[in-house]
């Protein structure tokens, strides 16, 4: 099957979320601090923040990914920065690509990621 740019976000929405879950449990078992540890890096400000962080480690395909992505007509909900939100959805968009068509590099991104953020 072939995958688009909202299948690629979509999915990594989701992936990006229980990869933060994973490390989440690692460090507590309050319920109350595993959600305040998981929202604070799952939302569209982190993530763009996050996506800044690792730009210069990504290939020329997972840039080519994101700059489509970022461009999406996609919802937004009026509270959000649209360009926040958009660089968000581009962030899942090289997610979803990485857990549907390369897992190796996504545990590569996971790794990076984890080098910046302090869970």
């Amino acid at each position: 099957m072939k995958y688009n740019l909202k299948h690629y976000a979509y999915i990594g929405d989701c992936v990006f979320e229980l990869f933060i879950r994973e490390n989440v449990i690692k460090k507590t078992q309050r319920q109350d601090m595993m959600h305040k540890l998981s929202t604070k890096f799952v939302n569209a400000q982190a993530q763009a923040d996050i996506l800044e962080s690792i730009y210069q480690n990504l290939k020329e395909d997972e840039i080519e990914i994101q700059k489509k992505a970022r461009n999406l007509k996609i919802s937004i909900n009026k509270k959000n920065n649209p360009k926040i939100h958009c660089l968000a959805t581009s962030f899942e968009a090289i997610i979803g690509y990485l857990y549907l068509n390369d897992k190796k590099r996504l545990d590569e991104i996971f790794d990076l990621i984890l080098a910046k953020i302090e869970i």
